[in-house]
């Protein structure tokens, strides 16, 4: 559709607008020592306006080797803010006893990121969510006399304010707030309040006792919280979703900057789940959409999600985490996610000294488009969004005498009010391809080992109570599991003669699974959801005359990190029932239970390279149940990432050199009829070149023989690019406030580049016409060029990099084919120079 502005009048923000420039005259600061302050517009950062592009990067979810790369990889992503949450279970596992080294090394991270260049906002917490065990919060603090957390509490206050006390002091000492010279630039107190705030009677005044301690701990630098409401005095309150730029209502006082603290880049899985995503284009809508409406710091949550390593993550939380932001689990950047967005920063960079400084102002065109300004006019500085917000319907827009396309759910940048440098739905950066390759070499030291537990009676437990106990109780968060064993006699007249009729045994539980032995074998397993983690249990098992033993391994998946009261949630056996007797049934719930805590092999750390070989280990046999496996493996040649398939598996947990990969859960599978993940992290600084030790700990059964080592690589390298497309964002530049080509013939291209010391071996799909498909399923379409691939492979073949033109004259095309898009489509595979084929 085509839609004029003649009959349209410009509409501007008045009220609002006299209020943020009044302000952006007094701008307000945080505290009294500060390098940072604030006003309507933005942030002000030792005394300058700047745009902020965040992205959350989690510490412990990656390794210290790997934290330069990921931080270079962000800053390259148009990234100048690294945002992290800050993990009180990890730094004070027990009370008093702290740990800042290794993957909570805290200020090493911090300074790294100091050394790009970068800023930081360190997110306190110390309740942080996150789908982090606990949310974060020590298991200690549950024990606590009379606590209850986040709200007005006297014992949660004053280890609250004790926590975030110290993490202030520790930044100080090392001199890394804004207002030292450092790049701490924000620091947040508590998370998403508003959630949980109704729960408590005292909700209202702890988020008051909250913002107004965190304020007196005179960092120098600003406060958020986010979604709240209400925060107290000078606290800004910031948006957390998909879709900021239309749903937050602005900050509380027009006196504070529009903030983003969680644009969500994909969607956090659990076990259960099928496979999700969230496309770059509709990220990208979400972000130009948001600082057309005088926003100036967006937060990608996550930018790096990497892993859940060990037993952190939390319940039911897949140990990959959010592996569809622009780096992906490994590090590696996910395009066109990553570069998409990385031309969008550039972008709104071109229109940065307007969105900071100019008079924005609002056209519509009717029909869910519009024009959002703003302007210089002494300066001649203007720049527009042209938007389409309508989700299935394209359209044009006549805009000062010419005319643009706006696809569905588009925006088009214009610095100049003129020249469109970047629209959402149109993408020139490349598309890549993950692939996960069987090392070579593998299968020759495919030799497995097995130590196989056995299932405690009663007699063999210290800890002995009436009926079942709470699990998380008796575990104290130390290991995921809990023996319960219990045992009964029966008289030959109590079991049925009958072959159709056996006993069953019915457990109820309150999550989050189990495995049941009877007499020694195993009759099965049940669980739970994250959505409801209690379940019922009931398999048929055989019984005998006289005494019976029944033991059952009882486990969380990681501590519940969201709600009320989480120092509340109960787990484990509740109560267990006999059914199927002659005399009815038997219920076994308050007979004397006992209680043994975690596996012996975790007890005795079996996975330890030192204490390996104190164990009886025999040939390994496949679908044994509460079994540790081990084997010894070489490092895969090269630098590509590590990984481990588990396909094979059922549920347990792994550890190479003594060092936890993590959870899995293969064995629970999606409504796809798939594991949610199946494929493991082995971060390369976990291994050495040769001989390295891994163990796995099976809960239910599986095949380790068919356990895989991988590599990972994004080596299948893509482009999808149209004659219609806006050149290449970097074709320009401003120069005394005014933009500029840097390129002799600004037109749109397709540039293909592989990484590291990585060139293009060859080409393995080329068209120019109509081509479809995704990267990796390309198909060509009923204009395709048939010289397109000779052309493609003379431009690009032995190259790290290449630019190819999108032009029907440079491919031979019918420019006037019947149905073309006049687009350009190429798979391309990298690889090593010296490799061979």
């Amino acid at each position: 559709m085509a839609v004029s502005s003649e009959t349209t009048a410009r509409s501007f923000i008045v009220v609002f607008l006299l209020a943020v420039l009044a302000a952006t005259c007094e701008a307000r600061q945080a505290n009294s020592g500060g390098g940072v302050t604030y006003d309507g517009r933005s942030l002000i950062i030792n005394g300058k306006r700047e745009l902020l592009f965040s992205g959350s990067v989690h510490y412990p979810r990656s390794t210290p080797e790997m934290w330069p790369d990921i931080i270079k990889k962000s800053k390259e992503g148009g990234l100048n803010v690294i945002q992290t949450y800050v993990f009180w279970n990890g730094h004070e596992p027990q009370y008093g006893k702290f740990n800042y080294e290794g993957r909570y090394d805290l200020v090493k991270f911090i300074k790294l990121v100091q050394k790009q260049g970068m800023y930081v906002t360190l997110r306190l917490g110390p309740f942080i969510q996150a789908e982090w065990n606990h949310g974060g919060l020590p298991y200690w603090l549950r024990e606590v006399a009379n606590i209850t957390f986040r709200t007005d509490n006297k014992p949660f206050k004053d280890h609250m304010k004790r926590f975030a006390t110290m993490i202030v002091k520790k930044m100080k000492d090392e001199k890394l707030f804004a207002s030292q010279g450092g790049p701490i630039i924000l620091a947040q107190i508590e998370n998403e309040y508003n959630n949980v705030a109704r729960a408590f009677e005292g909700g209202a005044r702890y988020i008051k006792w909250a913002g107004n301690m965190a304020v007196g701990l005179d960092t120098g630098v600003p406060w958020v919280m986010c979604k709240q409401n209400d925060p107290p005095g000078e606290v800004i309150n910031a948006c957390n979703g998909r879709n900021c730029g239309d749903t937050f209502q602005g900050p509380d006082d027009r006196t504070k900057p529009s903030l983003w603290t969680e644009n969500w880049t994909a969607q956090y899985r659990v076990f259960g789940d099928p496979p999700s995503q969230r496309s770059a284009e509709d990220i990208a809508y979400s972000v130009a959409r948001f600082f057309s409406k005088n926003g100036t710091l967006v937060n990608y949550y996550m930018y790096h999600g990497g892993t859940n390593f060990g037993r952190t993550g939390a319940a039911f939380v897949m140990t990959r985490y959010y592996d569809e932001a622009p780096l992906d689990e490994y590090g590696l950047p996910k395009e066109p996610k990553w570069g998409h967005l990385r031309d969008l920063h550039y972008a709104l960079k071109l229109c940065s000294k307007a969105l900071l400084k100019g008079s924005p102002s609002v056209q519509s065109f009717g029909s869910g488009f519009e024009a959002r300004l703003y302007e210089i006019p002494e300066d001649n500085v203007c720049v527009a969004f042209l938007t389409n917000t309508n989700a299935r319907r394209d359209g044009t827009v006549k805009f000062r005498g010419t005319e643009y396309f706006l696809p569905r759910r588009s925006i088009s940048i214009l610095p100049d009010c003129k020249t469109v440098v970047y629209n959402n739905q149109m993408v020139n950066s490349q598309h890549n391809a993950r692939t996960f390759n069987p090392a070579k070499d593998d299968s020759k030291n495919n030799k497995w080992q097995m130590y196989v537990e056995q299932p405690p009676s009663v007699r063999d437990t210290s800890i002995k109570a009436k009926g079942p106990q709470e699990l998380v109780n008796m575990t104290k968060d130390t290991t995921d599991y809990l023996w319960y064993a219990t045992s009964f006699n029966l008289e030959k007249d109590d079991l049925s003669m009958r072959h159709d009729i056996r006993p069953v045994l019915q457990v109820s539980h309150l999550g989050h699974a189990m495995h049941a032995f009877v007499n020694g074998k195993y009759i099965g397993s049940g669980h739970g959801t994250k959505i409801e983690k209690s379940f019922v249990f009931q398999k048929p098992m055989d019984l005998q005359a006289g005494t019976n033993d029944v033991a059952i391994l009882g486990m969380t998946v990681g501590l519940p990190d969201s709600g009320a009261y989480l120092e509340h949630r109960l787990s484990g056996v509740h109560t267990v029932v006999v059914q199927g007797l002659n005399a009815g049934s038997l219920d076994l719930s308050q007979n004397v239970w006992g209680h043994k805590v975690a596996m012996e092999g975790e007890r005795k750390a079996i996975y330890d390279e030192k204490k390996v070989d104190s164990f009886k280990w025999e040939d390994a046999k496949s679908d044994s149940p509460i079994t540790w496996y081990k084997r010894y493996f070489d490092a895969p040649n090269g630098k590509d990432p590590v990984a481990v398939d588990l396909k094979s598996m059922g549920k347990g947990q792994v550890w190479v050199n003594g060092e936890s990969i993590g959870r899995y859960w293969v064995s629970y599978l999606s409504p796809l009829g798939k594991p949610s993940q199946s494929i493991y992290h082995v971060p390369r600084s976990f291994l050495k070149s040769k001989d390295n030790l891994m163990v796995v700990f099976e809960e239910r059964g599986g095949k380790p023989e068919d356990i895989l080592i991988m590599t990972v690589k994004r080596d299948n390298i893509c482009s999808f690019v149209s004659e219609s497309n806006p050149p290449q964002v970097r074709s320009w530049a401003i120069k005394n406030s005014q933009i500029q080509s840097v390129v002799n013939d600004a037109k749109p291209d397709a540039t293909l580049t592989c990484t590291g010391d990585k060139v293009i071996r060859s080409i393995v799909f080329a068209s120019f016409g109509n081509p479809s498909g995704i990267c990796g399923n390309f198909t060509v379409g009923s204009c395709h060029a048939r010289q397109a691939k000779s052309v493609v492979e003379q431009a690009c073949l032995g190259k790290a990099s290449c630019v190819l033109p999108v032009s029907a004259a440079t491919y031979g095309a019918d420019a006037g084919c019947e149905g073309t898009t006049a687009t350009l489509a190429v798979q391309a595979k990298c690889a090593r120079a010296s490799q061979k084929d």
